[in-house]
C-alpha cells in the first residue's frame, strides 16, 4: 500500500484527470452555441441531450474525488507532530510488536506441541491397524 503522500498526489491527478474528461465529454456532447434570438427559440423545443446527464456524472465523480483528497489532507501528521512524538509513538508500537512475537512464538511453540501429539497418535492407530490386520491374515490363513 502507498504512503498518504502517494495517494495524495494520485488523487489529484484523478481529479485532474477527470476535469479533463469532463470538459471534452461536454464539448463533444454540448449542442452548439448560436448568437441570434431565433436559435434560442428553435433550440428549446427540442428534447433534452445527455450533456446534463454527463454534467451530473462528472460533477458526483468530481465531487467525490474531492472529498477523498480531503480525508487524505486530514489523515497527514499535523505540523503539531514533533520528532519526539513520532519517536514516541514509535517507540510504543514497537513494544506493542515484541508483545505481539512473544504471543505468536508461544503460539507457534503450543501448535508444534499439539503437532507431535497428534503425529504420535497417528503412528499409534497405523500401528495398532497393522498389528490388527497382520493378525487377521495369519488367522485366516490355515496351517499346513
Amino acid at each position: 500500500m502507498a504512503d498518504r503522500l502517494t495517494q495524495l498526489q494520485d488523487a489529484v491527478n484523478s481529479l485532474a484527470d477527470q476535469f479533463c474528461n469532463a470538459i471534452g465529454v461536454l464539448q463533444q456532447c454540448g449542442p452548439p452555441a448560436s448568437f441570434s434570438n431565433i436559435q434560442t427559440a428553435i433550440n428549446k423545443d427540442q428534447p433534452a441531450n445527455p450533456t446534463e446527464e454527463y454534467a451530473q456524472l462528472f460533477a458526483a465523480l468530481i465531487a467525490r474525488t474531492a472529498k477523498d483528497i480531503d480525508v487524505l489532507i486530514d489523515s497527514l501528521p499535523s505540523e503539531e507532530s514533533t520528532a519526539a512524538l513520532q519517536a514516541a509513538s514509535l517507540y510504543k508500537l514497537e513494544e506493542e510488536n515484541h508483545e505481539a512475537a512473544t504471543c505468536l512464538e508461544d503460539v507457534v511453540y503450543r501448535g508444534d506441541m499439539l503437532l507431535e501429539k497428534i503425529q504420535s497418535a497417528l503412528a499409534d492407530i497405523a500401528q495398532s491397524q497393522l498389528k490388527t490386520r497382520s493378525g487377521t491374515h495369519s488367522q485366516s490363513l490355515p496351517d499346513l
